[in-house]
């Protein structure tokens, strides 16, 4: 059996179905907005070379896992050169948490974030 691609949340009229491309999508402007965060990266690395998503694919960085207690997810980021990684790292899993939680009212158990890449601004 595959992975479900629907999150199904029972209520007392019905029931809510939310794709896991939905999960992926709010997760990734969440993430795309935090401090020292350039932007999502594809999932899979190519010859080493983090890829920068557009704004219209910044799911294609989050990986969306349906357990029974909850939602898993897995950040692919890039950070800007200077910024302390932990400090973002750990901004990502309280916007990504609250984005999620807030806009869908499921439980998010889990967030990974694995950077990338470093962008470096160029000087001048």
């Amino acid at each position: 059996m595959g992975k479900p691609k629907t999150l199904i949340q029972a209520k007392d009229l019905g029931r809510i179905e939310v794709s896991r491309r939905v999960v992926a999508t709010i997760a990734g402007h969440a993430a795309a907005g935090c401090y020292g965060v350039v932007g999502m990266a594809a999932r899979g690395l190519r010859d080493g070379l983090a890829e920068r998503l557009h704004r219209d694919n910044m799911h294609r960085g989050v990986e969306v896992e349906v357990r029974e207690d909850g939602i898993a997810i897995a950040l692919y980021v890039i950070v800007e050169f200077g910024t302390r990684v932990s400090e973002v790292a750990n901004n990502l899993t309280s916007a990504v948490r609250y984005a999620v939680e807030r806009t869908l009212g499921l439980p998010v158990v889990e967030v990974s974030v694995n950077v990338q890449g470093i962008h470096v601004s160029g000087s001048g």
